[in-house]
């Protein structure tokens, strides 16, 4: 392994799980930590821990050249991203190999090219990959409305450089197409510093079917399978699973073929997510983005295929070769990964920062957490609200149900509101228990007035029961921020 010391460019979760795969490779870390994370549990595990600015993620994890000025203070001749905050940046990765740091992740131009969406669906259609009818920009109300008297509706607005459901908009009615374009241009521009805005089709019937993809600098491309994260809340995901349930094997092969497709003819390197919107109803699929990065949600890839992806990324990022081809890729099993995080489901999902009193995760064999918490951590507001990612295996998807279901019952937190009781109750909705979802499921179940049921029952271990009253201030939980 060339690469001697990594500088973490991230903290929480991921920031721990980078540590311990750098731990397995004999890699020195050196975590970049806020002030409100310098006594963080990634700060304690690894080598060094460096402060790279104040509690303001603007201060400190979204200041590039502060990332990797610390980098070289520190003698990292690496750097991680992670996810989420600078992971995406062009910016970051160009300043990283200006000043002799590998970026682990694809090159700056290729994270700049797949950041712009429009582009992004420019090139998925060059390499023959089907995308949505749509747009590309468009620059007012007239050329939208042109674009829906061509296309039809209803028709999904989205921001030109980012996603996470910022700037995303369903345009059902014409006339409601002036309002709706001018929120959508202003929460893309308050988000991304881009207000551009483009267009395509919008399908009611969906699911969401993302691609692992890995490749490395000698021009070999490979799938490490598909997984399904059509459980969303305002376009965030909340339950992933791999492989995808219930996708017709025509299908998976398709979206698997046309990921694989679109990084070989890009040249991708490093790890990377092919994403695709599967309409129902026409059995179609259509390429939505790539993210050139490492996502959220790579355990449950990780449990089916027994592939370490954040070793993988560094030795890629070292100039090493993929040590398999696709043939090697063998499919084992079933994973779900549920993300738990300090809000309150009741209170539209507010967040909910403070104390963690009490922390009793659940244990036993093909259960794997992934967490930065414990008890008598302070959960800050100023960044993203998940605790923790919640990963159980199964041999088939009936047992892992089964298992994901026990786990979130034992699995208790006191101090703070957290998610699990609507885990609990979504992992129990016959629409997941029979894979019949879609990407506005969650929305549904959770509109006024519509109050979500809780699962009866419960163990010692973790009450499927309330969390407890939050002990903080009103104000606090309304500063909560995700990132």
């Amino acid at each position: 392994m060339a690469i001697a010391r990594v500088l973490v460019a991230n903290r929480g979760e991921i920031a721990v799980r980078i540590v311990r795969a750098c731990q397995a490779l004999d890699i020195e870390t050196v975590v970049a930590v806020s002030d409100a994370d310098r006594h963080s549990l990634a700060a304690r595990i690894a080598d060094r821990a460096f402060c790279v600015g104040a509690a303001s993620a603007a201060e400190s994890y979204l200041n590039a050249p502060r990332m990797v000025a610390a980098a070289v203070e520190t003698g990292c001749d690496a750097l991680h991203p992670g996810y989420g905050f600078l992971a995406e940046s062009p910016e970051l990765a160009r300043l990283c190999i200006d000043h002799g740091v590998a970026f682990v992740g694809p090159s700056s131009e290729q994270i700049r090219q797949m950041g712009n969406k429009i582009e992004a669906r420019v090139l998925a259609r060059r390499y023959g990959i089907p995308t949505l009818p749509g747009s590309e920009k468009v620059a007012s109300v007239a050329e939208a409305a042109a674009v829906a008297e061509r296309v039809g509706l209803p028709l999904m607005m989205k921001a030109a450089a980012g996603g996470g459901g910022r700037g995303m908009k369903i345009v059902e009615r014409i006339e409601d197409l002036p309002g709706l374009f001018a929120r959508a241009s202003a929460e893309a521009g308050a988000a991304f510093g881009d207000s551009t805005i483009y267009l395509e089709r919008y399908i009611a019937n969906a699911r969401h079917v993302e691609v692992q993809v890995l490749g490395d600098k000698f021009g070999n491309v490979i799938h490490l399978g598909e997984r399904d994260c059509s459980l969303q809340r305002r376009h965030q995901k909340m339950v992933e699973e791999a492989p995808a349930p219930n996708l017709p094997e025509a299908l998976r092969r398709g979206i698997r073929d046309a990921a694989v497709t679109l990084a070989a003819r890009f040249g991708y390197e490093n790890a990377g997510t092919v994403e695709f919107i599967v309409d129902q109803d026409a059995a179609a699929f259509y390429f939505l983005e790539m993210n050139t990065r490492i996502q959220v949600e790579h355990p449950v890839t990780e449990m089916i295929t027994g592939i370490d992806l954040v070793q993988e990324q560094f030795r890629v990022a070292a100039g090493e070769r993929l040590r398999f081809a696709q043939d090697d890729v063998v499919f084992r099993g079933h994973a779900i990964e549920c993300r738990i995080n300090a809000e309150l489901p009741e209170a539209d999902f507010r967040p909910s920062p403070g104390r963690i009193t009490a922390w009793r995760p659940p244990e036993g064999p093909n259960i794997r957490l992934d967490t930065h918490c414990h008890a008598d951590y302070l959960v800050p507001m100023f960044y993203d609200s998940m605790l923790a990612k919640l990963v159980v295996y199964g041999s088939d998807r009936a047992e892992a149900i089964a298992r994901m279901a026990r786990a979130l019952r034992r699995f208790a937190v006191e101090g703070i509101h957290t998610t699990l009781p609507f885990q609990r109750f979504l992992i129990d909705r016959p629409e997941f228990r029979d894979a019949t979802m879609r990407t506005t499921l969650v929305d549904e179940l959770t509109a006024p007035p519509t109050r979500f049921a809780r699962p009866p029952g419960g163990d010692a271990r973790g009450p499927a029961e309330p969390d407890p009253p939050h002990p903080g201030s009103g104000r606090a939980q309304r500063l909560g921020e995700r990132i």
